[in-house]
Order: C-alpha cells, then structure tokens, then sequence
C-alpha cells in the first residue's frame, strides 16, 4: 500500500491492516520479499497509529483544560508500566 493511501485510512482501518500483516508474518506462509514488503508496511502502520493516537491525547489534555479548568497533566494509560 502507498503511503498516501496509508495516510488516508482511519485509525481503526490502520490498526486492521497491521493485525491483518502481523497475522500474515506470524502464520511463515509469505515469501521472503512478500514478508520483508509486509514488514515495511507495518512499521508505516504503526506509526501512522501511534501519531494519531498522540494526535488525540493532546485534543483530549486541551479539552479538559479548557472546557473544565483542569491543569495539564501526563497521560497515563491504565495499563501503562510506571517504571516501578
């Protein structure tokens, strides 16, 4: 898949391709290339994820501080490791 079209799916269409690719590496059917092309792809997925995630984290943090005066903290996930 070409990155421009990359760029254009949801998050939740991004995040089907890289199970769909990660299901695909893991099952050792894929030719060597078809594997490494697959591979590229989902680095490129997991980064168009992982920057629309921080892309909503920071519309979130801005909305509870302008809508209910909270100040700004850190997002933590609940399952997140807190370097205990």
């Amino acid at each position: 898949m070409k990155t421009e079209q990359l760029d254009e799916l949801s998050f939740e269409e991004a995040m089907l391709r890289l199970e769909n690719i990660v299901a695909k590496l893991e099952s050792g059917d894929v030719p060597l290339e078809t594997a490494i092309d697959l591979f590229q792809e989902g680095m490129k997925l997991s980064r168009l994820c992982g920057g629309k995630l921080e892309q909503v984290e920071s519309k979130i943090e801005l909305l509870m501080v302008s809508e209910n005066g909270f100040q700004k903290k850190p997002f933590v996930a609940a399952n997140e490791d807190k370097g205990e």
